[in-house]
């Protein structure tokens, strides 16, 4: 059984009420979480949160979405990459909140990407500007949310907003120009 195919089998059977398939569910998708919040610690210098304590809080709060209806692999992963911004913005602000102002780099989403970047990204400043372009429109916040912080490629991110590739591939690159920007005021 393939690995997407498997978490969609155990997705639908969550959706029909098998508490075992969550046990079964983590494992699979464990290590692919960890890879993305290990992507997002490589980009900040000090931090005091680690990978596999976001990992686990995201965990638990996905446990608290059993009212959702799981579309399959990428739905679960847009999801989890929300859950994972949530959670790294309200550390940022606790954070931020006992340093009372200590200075934080603002950083461009284009260097954000750059794994070998020794820069810190300011989640606080990054929330804001992707508030903001959704009100320009929800759906660049969106791509740029999957995308960043779910890692979904552009085809599964086209699969849970339910548009064609190419309107991703215009969104993606349409937003990260526009947070360029933004990031740089």
């Amino acid at each position: 059984m393939k690995s997407e195919q498997g978490v969609t089998q155990l997705l639908e059977r969550w959706n029909s009420g098998d508490q075992a398939a969550l046990d079964e569910l983590m494992p699979l998708v464990y290590d692919e979480l960890r890879h993305l919040a290990e992507n997002h610690f490589r980009r900040q210098q000090n931090h005091t949160l680690q990978p596999t304590v976001l990992v686990h809080e995201v965990y638990l709060r996905l446990l608290g979405h059993s009212n959702i209806s799981w579309q399959g692999r990428a739905h679960f992963f847009g999801v989890a990459a929300k859950t994972m911004r949530n959670l790294l913005v309200d550390h940022a602000r606790s954070q931020k909140a006992s340093k009372r102002g200590g200075s934080q780099l603002r950083l461009s989403l284009a260097e954000a990407e750059q794994p070998n970047k020794e820069a810190e990204v300011d989640f606080m400043a990054l929330d804001q500007a992707l508030k903001a372009l959704a009100g320009l429109n929800p759906q660049y916040s969106q791509v740029v949310e999957l995308r960043y912080f779910g890692g979904l490629t552009i085809e599964e991110t086209a699969e849970v907003l339910g548009v064609s590739h190419a309107t991703i591939e215009r969104d993606w690159k349409f937003a990260r120009v526009w947070l360029k920007r933004e990031l740089s005021k």
